[in-house]
């Protein structure tokens, strides 16, 4: 009877998270009393083209992606196993950005990328998208470390290894799903983003999925083409959902590993 609750009270919580999609997906389809593909078609030919705004936003997926993942393997394993001054309260400083609201923070940092020569550029964006990204990233991966028992690093480092072969031979194999759960949280956020990128990016062949969905308005007293938006979001929401589908099980260990502990 208790199981039968529980799968019961999940089917109900996920029709209320797939339905919007679900919606969505009938929307753009739905053309009156008819079936068309047209809002598609002007997905596709919309702007620049959809082909720019895809490799635009994959540009910004990867770098956000792999810097995230370098520098928070990198810290989470400082915290993790060495001792140094400061420790605590560097750890400390770094998960007080999480009580930061980050759109109050664009416009400096608009100005900073200016500075280094990185305003209206998919560079310059995946870099502001790393740093909201890693405080979140390095407790995941600091609690991942830990979570490893230590005669590993000192068995790797009897058989002739050094710090470094120690952490990417033994070390990151033993906290993939904390990688994946890292991955997929900086995937999800530089993938759906819009606020950023419309304040840090200006140049029309330069935005992303997001900025161009939300920007699909037809030039007639401003009216809203919402089949092609509904378009544009089942086409956004699909790479998502299947790439956590094929990730869950990585996902749900990460967590269990590595956010549940310390």
């Amino acid at each position: 009877m208790k199981r039968a609750a529980h799968h019961l009270t999940a089917g109900i919580l996920a029709l209320f998270f797939v339905y919007p999609l679900v919606w969505s997906g009938w929307s753009s389809i739905r053309l009156g009393d008819a079936f068309s593909l047209d809002s598609y078609r002007r997905l596709a030919s919309y702007g620049e083209g959809l082909g720019t705004y895809v490799v635009n936003t994959v540009v910004l997926v990867t770098l956000t992606v792999a810097g995230t993942l370098v520098v928070a393997t990198l810290a989470g394993y400082a915290f993790a196993r060495h001792r140094f001054p400061g420790r605590g309260v560097l750890f400390v400083l770094i998960l007080a950005i999480l009580m930061v609201p980050y759109p109050t923070i664009l416009i400096p940092l608009y100005v900073l990328l200016g500075w280094l020569g990185l305003q209206d550029s998919l560079a310059g964006l995946a870099l502001v998208m790393i740093m909201f990204q890693l405080p979140f990233a390095v407790f995941m991966m600091r609690n991942a470390f830990e979570s490893v028992p230590r005669a590993l690093d000192e068995a790797a480092m009897i058989d002739g290894c050094g710090t470094f072969g120690a952490l990417v031979r033994v070390l990151l194999p033993a906290v993939a799903p904390g990688l994946v759960t890292v991955g997929l949280f900086a995937f999800l956020a530089s993938w759906n983003d819009y606020v950023a990128p419309l304040i840090l990016i200006s140049s029309n062949d330069r935005f992303t999925l997001p900025v161009a969905v939300v920007n699909m308005r037809l030039h007639d007293f401003g009216a809203v083409d919402f089949p092609t938006m509904q378009a544009g979001v089942v086409f956004m929401a699909l790479p998502c959902l299947a790439l956590f589908l094929l990730l869950q099980r990585y996902y749900v260990r990460g967590f269990m590993s590595g956010a549940l502990r310390g």
